[in-house]
C-alpha cells in the first residue's frame, strides 16, 4: 500500500508547504482503541487541521476588473453597473415585481379572464427565464473559476450582487478536487484542500447548508489518498455545520478504514455495534453496513446483517445495495432468507422484484441465460410478479454483456405481460445494436415498437434510421419516415440530416443531394445543419453559393458550422481567395468569429499559404484572442523553414492542452533534429522530463513520436538522433529505451560509428 506523509499540520498561511519530518500515516495503528468510531468516540481536535488558513491567491486588478465588466455586461444587458454594497439586484424578484405592476395597472372589469391568461403566461416565462438564467450562471461560474480561481470568483460575483448558490459551490469544489487529483505535487494538493475549506466557510457565511452533494467529492478524494488526519479535520467541520450528517459520515469513515486496511478500527466498529444495538443506532449502523457492502469482507457483512434488521433500513435503495453485495459475494442462502422475510412481512411486491433483479445481475460468472432463469425461479418461488423496472435491470445487464438478442427476448416477454419499456432503455438497446454491428435487429425493434406502441421520440427514430443506413438500406430509412404518419408523428429535419450525412460520408453525393428533394416533398423545412452538409460537400463554386443563398433567403440563422463549411468547401474547390473573404461576412455570430478565423488559419496552412495563415494568427493574438489548440497545432505541423524555431517555441507556449502540447513538443524536437539544432532539442527534452517526472515515460514518448518517425521518413538524420541520445543521457540522465535500442536505423548508424572509430 502506498505510504503518504502528513503535511497538513505544517500548512503555513497561504503556502501549504509541509515539513519533511512529518509522520507516516495510514499504516500505523492508533494507540487507543477503546472505541473505533470517530463519531461515537469523538475526534481529537488537537490532532486535526484547526490551523488550516489559506489566503486567497493574488491576481492582478486588471484581470479581475476585466472579468467583472464582462460579468456585469451579462447580468445587466451591457449597461454599466454602479451600486452600493448594500444594494443588490435580485433579477427574479425584480421581474416578478414588474410583471405584477403591469398586471394590476391594466386590469379592468372587461378583461379579467384575458389578464389571468396573460399572467399565467408571464409566470411560465418567468420560470423558464429563471431556469435558463441558472444554467448560464452555472457555466459562467465554471469559466470564471478557471480564469481566476475559486476565491476570487466568489469575490467577483459578490461585486455584481450574485452568489453562486449550492450548485455553483459544488462546481468550485469539483474544480479544486480535479486539480488536486491531477498533480503529483503534494503542496499543490494541500493548497486545494485549503481552498475547499474556504469555500465551505463561505457557504456558511451565505447561509447555505453544507450537504452531502457538496462534501462527497472531497471525502472520496481524501479517502483515495489515504489522508487520515485530513479526513478527521473535515469531518469535524462538516459535523459542526450540519449535525445530522453524522450518519452519512459514518459511511465515509468505514470506507477510509477499509482503504487504509486498518483492521483494528474495522473490528472495533463492528464490535461496538454488536454491543450497543438500539433504535437510536439504526442510522449509523446502516451507513457502516452499506460501506462494508462495497468491500469483500464477508465475515463482517454477515456479522452486521445478524444484528441489523434490513427491513427497517431507511430506503429500498439501501436494501437493494445489500442484495447486490449478497449476489457479488455468492451468499445465496442469505439472500433467499431475506427475500422470504420480506415476502412473509407483506413488503411491497414492487420492491421485492427489484431486490431479486439486483441480486441476480450481481452474481459473478453467470451467463445471461442463467441470470434470467434464476430471476424467473425466484419470482415463482416467492409468488411475486416482475415489474417493469426489474425487467429493465435484466435488459441493461444483457446489454452490458453485449447480448442484444437476449435483451430483446426480455422486451418481448415484458410487453406480453402488459408492462411498458422506458425510452431510456430502448435507446440503450439501439446503442448496443450499433456497438455490436447487429444493425439488422432494427427491423425487430421497429416491429416491437409498432406492435406494443412503445414510447419513442426524435432521437429514437434518428438512431433507427442510422442503423438502416449502416446496412446500406436507404429505402428502409425512407420507408420508416413515411410510416411516421401512421404513428401520428411527423419527420424532422434532424432525421433527414442523418440520411444526408451518411450518404455524404459514403461519398454517395447524388443521393445526399436528393435528400433535400425528399424533405421538400414531405414539406419539411431544412435547418442550418442541412445546409452545412450541402455546402461542405459541394463540388463546385456555383453549388456552394447556391446553397448559401438559399439559406439566407429561407430566413434560417447561419450558425458557426455554416461558415466553417464555406471555408472548407471553397478551399476544396481551390478558391482560397473566397475562403479568406468568409471571415468578412456580416452574418457571422460575433462570439464565433475567432473560432472561424482559427479554421481559416488551419485551411491556409494546410494549402501552402503559411505566411497568410500566420498573419491572421498574429492579428488574432494582437486583438487579445486565442485560437483553439488544434488550429495552433496545424501551424506547428506546417512550419518547416530552418529559421522558424523561435516562432515554433512561441506557438508551443500557447498550448495548454496536455495532449496537444506533447505532440507539438515532439514535432519541434523533430524539427530541431532535421535542422541540427541540437541544444534546443536537448532543452525541449528537458521540458518533457520536467513535465512528466518519469524518465521511462519520456523516453517512450520520444521513441514513438520522434525517433521512430525520423527512422521511417529520413534515415539521413539518424546520426543527429544518436547525438541527441548521447546528449540527453549525459546532461539529463535519460537512458535510451528498448525501442531506441531496437531501431534498425539507429543501430546501423551506431555500428558504423563504432567501426569508423576502430
Amino acid at each position: 500500500m502506498q505510504v503518504r506523509y502528513s503535511c497538513v499540520r505544517n500548512l503555513s498561511t497561504g503556502t501549504g508547504l509541509h515539513s519533511r519530518s512529518a509522520t507516516k500515516r495510514a499504516t500505523t495503528k492508533p494507540q487507543s482503541s477503546s472505541l473505533a468510531s470517530l463519531f461515537l468516540s469523538g475526534f481529537n481536535k488537537s490532532d486535526t487541521l484547526s490551523s488550516l488558513k489559506l489566503q486567497r491567491p493574488s491576481h492582478s486588478a486588471d484581470s479581475s476588473d476585466g472579468v467583472f465588466k464582462q460579468i456585469s455586461s451579462i447580468f445587466h444587458a451591457g449597461k454599466s453597473v454602479k451600486k452600493s454594497d448594500s444594494e443588490k439586484i435580485d433579477g427574479p424578484k425584480e421581474l416578478e415585481r414588474m410583471s405584477n405592476l403591469s398586471w394590476v395597472s391594466s386590469i379592468s372589469q372587461n378583461n379579467i379572464l384575458m389578464q389571468r391568461k396573460k399572467q399565467s403566461r408571464k409566470k411560465k416565462q418567468k420560470s423558464v427565464f429563471e431556469f435558463a438564467q441558472e444554467n448560464r450562471f452555472q457555466r459562467l461560474t465554471e469559466v470564471c473559476a478557471k480564469m481566476l480561481g475559486p476565491e476570487d470568483t466568489l469575490e467577483l460575483f459578490g461585486k455584481v450582487g450574485r452568489e453562486p448558490g449550492v450548485k455553483g459551490y459544488n462546481a468550485l469544489v469539483e474544480m479544486c478536487i480535479d486539480k488536486a487529483r491531477g498533480t503529483d505535487d503534494e503542496d499543490i494538493a494541500i493548497e486545494e484542500l485549503g481552498r475547499i475549506f474556504n469555500l465551505f466557510k463561505s457557504m456558511r457565511e451565505q447561509g447555505l447548508e453544507l450537504q452531502e452533494q457538496t462534501y462527497r467529492p472531497l471525502l472520496l478524494y481524501i479517502i483515495d489518498m489515504c489522508m487520515v488526519e485530513e479526513f478527521q479535520f473535515f469531518c469535524v467541520f462538516i459535523k459542526d455545520e450540519h449535525p445530522s450528517s453524522v450518519k452519512r459520515l459514518g459511511y465515509y469513515e468505514m470506507l477510509l478504514w477499509l482503504k487504509v486496511d486498518n483492521e483494528e478500527k474495522i473490528q472495533d466498529i463492528c464490535n461496538y455495534i454488536a454491543e450497543n444495538d438500539g433504535e437510536d443506532m439504526s442510522d449509523i449502523q446502516e451507513s457502516y453496513l452499506l460501506a462494508l457492502c462495497e468491500s469483500e469482507r464477508t465475515d463482517e457483512i454477515l456479522k452486521l446483517l445478524g444484528i441489523i434488521d434490513i427491513k427497517n433500513l431507511s430506503s429500498a435503495e439501501s436494501v437493494a445495495k445489500i442484495f447486490q453485495a449478497l449476489g457479488r459475494l455468492l451468499l445465496e442462502p442469505v439472500a433467499e432468507k431475506f427475500l422470504l422475510d420480506f415476502k412473509t412481512s407483506d413488503h411491497e411486491a414492487a420492491n421485492i422484484t427489484n431486490f431479486i433483479a439486483r441480486y441476480v445481475v450481481s452474481i459473478p460468472n453467470l451467463t445471461v441465460e442463467d441470470v434470467i432463469q434464476k430471476y424467473k425461479d425466484l419470482h415463482q418461488r416467492l409468488e411475486v410478479s416482475p415489474s417493469s423496472s426489474s425487467y429493465e435491470k435484466l435488459i441493461l445487464h444483457s446489454c452490458a454483456l453485449l447480448k442484444v438478442h437476449e435483451a430483446l427476448d426480455i422486451v418481448d416477454e415484458m410487453c406480453e405481460e402488459g408492462l411498458t419499456l422506458s425510452i431510456e432503455v430502448l435507446h440503450s438497446i439501439l446503442q448496443i445494436c450499433e456497438d455490436t454491428s447487429e444493425y439488422n435487429l432494427v427491423h425487430r425493434i421497429y416491429s416491437t415498437m409498432r406492435r406494443y406502441n412503445l414510447e419513442s421520440n426524435d432521437e429514437t427514430f434518428r438512431s433507427m434510421i442510422d442503423l438502416f443506413l449502416k446496412m446500406k438500406d436507404l429505402d428502409g430509412a425512407y420507408k420508416m419516415l413515411d410510416d411516421l404518419e401512421e404513428l401520428n408523428l411527423k419527420p424532422t429535419a434532424g432525421m433527414y440530416n442523418v440520411i444526408m450525412a451518411e450518404c455524404f460520408r459514403e461519398k454517395n453525393f447524388s443521393d445526399g443531394v436528393r435528400v433535400l428533394e425528399h424533405m421538400q416533398c414531405a414539406n419539411i423545412k431544412p435547418d442550418s445543419q442541412t445546409f452545412s452538409y450541402l455546402i461542405s460537400n459541394s463540388e463546385t463554386e456555383e453549388d456552394i453559393e447556391k446553397y448559401y443563398e438559399e439559406l439566407k433567403q429561407s430566413g434560417i440563422v447561419a450558425t458557426k458550422q455554416i461558415f466553417v463549411a464555406l471555408i472548407n468547401a471553397y478551399a476544396a474547390c481551390g478558391q482560397l481567395e473566397k475562403a479568406k473573404k468568409v471571415i468578412l461576412d456580416p452574418l457571422i455570430p460575433p462570439k464565433s468569429l475567432n473560432q472561424i478565423k482559427g479554421v481559416l488559419v488551419s485551411v491556409l496552412a494546410s494549402h501552402g499559404q503559411l505566411s497568410e495563415a500566420l498573419v491572421i494568427y498574429e492579428e488574432t493574438e494582437q486583438a487579445g484572442h486565442k485560437l483553439e489548440a488544434k488550429h495552433v497545432m496545424t501551424l506547428i505541423e506546417h512550419i518547416h523553414s530552418e529559421g522558424e524555431l523561435d516562432r515554433l517555441l512561441l506557438l508551443l507556449d500557447e498550448l495548454h492542452d496536455t495532449d496537444y502540447w506533447n505532440d507539438a513538443c515532439c514535432r519541434i524536437i523533430s524539427f530541431c533534429i532535421w535542422n541540427k539544432h541540437l541544444s534546443s532539442a536537448v532543452e525541449l527534452c528537458n521540458l518533457l522530463k520536467y513535465k512528466f517526472q518519469n524518465d521511462e515515460q519520456v523516453m517512450e514518448i520520444l521513441s514513438d513520436k520522434v525517433f521512430s518517425v525520423i527512422e521511417e521518413s529520413e534515415s539521413s538524420h539518424s546520426h543527429t538522433c544518436l547525438e541527441l541520445l548521447s546528449e540527453i543521457k549525459d546532461k539529463l540522465g535519460l537512458l535510451p529505451s528498448q525501442k531506441c535500442q531496437d531501431s534498425r536505423c539507429l543501430s546501423a548508424n551506431a555500428n558504423a560509428t563504432d567501426h569508423n572509430t576502430e
